[in-house]
């Protein structure tokens, strides 16, 4: 790739915000943001999919795909690498759906 003005700013627009988030409490509120996020998606996936009552086996199929393909890109790597921060927060998202999934379930089964 050639060495452009707008390569070099995304390159240090990218350098600075990966400084901004060695910061350990911004770390931990991102993933805590993409946990929430993950719950929520949970939440209205299961909602709306819900409502309709003819794609549910489809949708709860392809939750289930998006959650192995998640685990396999995160898990298939070594545990350094496991700290990178978009691997992180695709975790937490992952669990924060997950999660998410199971109260719902719960919440019908009462």
């Amino acid at each position: 790739m050639q060495n452009t003005r707008l390569n070099n700013l995304f390159d240090a627009i990218a350098q600075n915000i990966g400084q901004w988030f060695l910061n350990p409490w911004r770390r931990i509120s991102l993933c805590i943001v993409s946990f929430l996020f993950g719950f929520f998606m949970g939440t209205a996936v299961a909602t709306t999919t819900g409502q309709q009552a003819r794609i549910d086996i489809w949708i709860a199929a392809i939750l289930v795909v998006m959650t192995e393909v998640g685990s396999k890109i995160i898990y298939s790597r070594s545990p350094q690498q496991q700290r990178i921060l978009w691997v992180e927060s695709l975790n937490y998202f992952k669990v924060g759906l997950i999660y998410s999934l199971y109260v719902e379930a719960l919440k019908l089964g009462s």
